[in-house]
C-alpha cells in the first residue's frame, strides 16, 4: 500500500477523522472507484438544459433506461432541509446558449445544487465545439464553458469531478459511452477535461454488455511488466479485451506475471530493435489475425539538462517514446491487422504540454506523441 494510500484510510478511520480534525490535517475523500456490478450512480441524477438545447432529451433516455433516477432541477432535497446531501450528479445542457446572457442559466441552475451533490458527486456540461458554432457570439459563450467546468471541478470537493463535453451537432447519438464513463466510479481521478464528440463515431454500436465491453477484443499494451502499463493491461482485461502484454526481455518475470493474473499473453520485444515491428505484426498474425487496440505506453526518461545531455540520450528516449511507434502503426496498417473501429492509444505526460527543466528529450517525445495522435485521427477515421 503506498503511503498516499494508508494516510487515506487513516484519515478516514474513527479516531484518525477526530486527529485530522484537531491538528487541522488533510482531510481526503474516499473516492468512488469502479467495481464491476456497481450502479452507474449511487442516486438520483438532476439534469437541465438551456432553451433549445440539443442533448437534454437523449441523455435523459440513455439515463433511463440505465436504470437511473433523473430528476428536474427543482425535485432534489436540498442540503440544509432533512435530505442533506442528496444529488449523485449534475447535468446540464448548455447547447442552446447562443450569447454570453444565457450564460446566467448555468448559475440559475448550479448555484441552489452546489451544495447538495454528494460526495463522488458528477457535474456534467455539454456544449457546442466553437468552431463549429454559427455566429461569434455563441462560439464566444461555448467556450466560456470551459471557465465554469474547471472552476466547479476545483470549488465542489469532496472527490467530485466536473467536465465538459462538447458535442458535434449530428452526433447526439454517440454519447452514451462518455456519459457512462464521466459519471461512474471509473473517472475518480478525471477532471476539469475538456471530451470532444464528433460525428465520425455516431454510427458505431452499443457493446452488448457495458461491464464487458471489449469482450472479443484482442489489445496489445506496451511497456506492461509494470505501473502504468500493467494497470492499463488489468483495466482492459477486465473490460473484457484478450490482453497481449509487451515489454522488454529484461522484464520477463515482471512481465510473465502481469499477463497471467490477467489471462492474456505476454511478448517480449525490444521496440527499438529493427526487425521489431514485423515480428510483433508475424505475432499478431498468427495469434489472432489482428489487434484491436494498441496503447502504446512504452516510455523511458533519460534526464539532463539540454547543455549537459549526450546524443545517446536524446537519441534513446525520441526512439522509444515517440519513433518506435510511427514504426509500429506503420506495420500494423500496412498489413490491415487494425480492423474497423480499432483503437490507436498514445500515452502523453504533462511535461509535453508544459515542458520539463532537464527534461527536453522527454517532453520532446511526449509532445510528438499528441502530435502523432492529432494527425493520424483523420487518417484512421477515413478507414473506419
Amino acid at each position: 500500500m503506498r503511503m498516499s494510500d494508508r494516510y487515506a484510510s487513516f484519515a478516514n478511520s474513527g479516531p484518525g477523522k477526530a486527529l485530522v480534525k484537531r491538528l487541522g490535517l488533510p482531510d481526503p475523500p474516499r473516492l468512488r472507484r469502479y467495481r464491476p456490478g456497481d450502479p452507474l450512480v449511487t442516486g438520483p441524477v438532476v439534469l437541465d438544459a438551456a432553451p433549445g438545447g440539443r442533448l437534454r432529451e437523449p441523455v435523459a433516455k440513455l439515463l433511463t433506461a440505465a436504470g437511473v433516477d433523473v430528476r428536474d432541477p427543482g425535485a432534489t432535497a436540498q442540503p440544509d432541509g432533512p435530505g442533506g446531501r442528496t444529488d449523485a450528479a449534475l447535468v446540464y445542457d448548455a447547447t442552446g446558449i447562443t450569447d454570453s446572457t444565457g450564460l446566467r442559466g448555468l448559475y440559475d441552475f448550479f448555484h441552489p445544487h452546489a451544495r447538495a451533490l454528494t460526495g463522488s458527486g458528477r457535474v456534467i456540461v455539454f456544449g457546442t465545439p466553437p468552431e463549429l458554432c454559427g455566429t461569434p457570439r455563441e462560439a464566444t459563450a461555448q467556450r466560456a464553458l470551459e471557465g465554469l467546468t474547471r472552476s466547479i471541478g476545483k470549488e465542489f470537493g469532496r472527490g467530485s469531478t466536473a467536465q465538459l463535453v462538447y458535442v458535434a451537432p449530428g452526433a447526439e447519438t454517440a454519447v452514451e459511452s462518455t456519459v457512462r464513463f464521466l459519471l461512474s466510479g471509473r473517472s475518480a481521478y478525471v477532471s476539469g477535461q475538456v471530451v470532444r464528440i464528433g460525428t465520425a463515431g455516431a454510427a458505431g454500436t452499443a457493446p452488448a454488455d457495458w461491464e464487458r465491453p471489449l469482450d472479443g477484443r484482442v489489445a496489445l499494451v506496451t511497456g506492461a511488466a509494470r505501473g502504468i502499463g500493467a494497470a492499463i493491461a488489468r483495466v482492459l482485461a477486465r473490460d473484457g479485451a484478450h490482453v497481449v502484454a509487451l515489454d522488454v526481455p529484461a522484464a520477463g518475470d515482471a512481465l510473465a506475471d502481469v499477463a497471467n493474473s490477467i489471462g492474456g499473453t505476454a511478448l517480449q520485444l525490444d521496440l527499438t530493435a529493427p526487425d521489431a515491428p514485423a515480428r510483433l505484426a508475424d505475432h499478431l498474425a498468427a495469434r489472432h489475425g489482428r489487434v484491436d487496440v494498441v496503447v502504446h505506453n512504452a516510455g523511458i526518461t533519460r534526464d539532463k539538462t539540454l547543455g549537459r545531455m549526450d546524443a545517446a540520450r536524446w537519441d534513446a528516449v525520441l526512439d522509444v517514446n515517440l519513433s518506435s511507434q510511427e514504426r509500429i502503426n506503420d506495420v500494423l496498417l500496412e498489413r490491415d491487422l487494425l480492423p474497423e473501429g480499432g483503437r490507436l492509444i498514445g500515452v502523453s505526460s504533462i511535461a509535453g504540454i508544459a515542458g520539463n527543466r532537464g527534461q527536453t528529450n522527454y517532453a520532446t517525445s511526449k509532445a510528438g506523441v499528441i502530435g502523432l495522435v492529432e494527425s493520424m485521427a483523420p487518417v484512421l477515421a477515413e478507414r473506419g
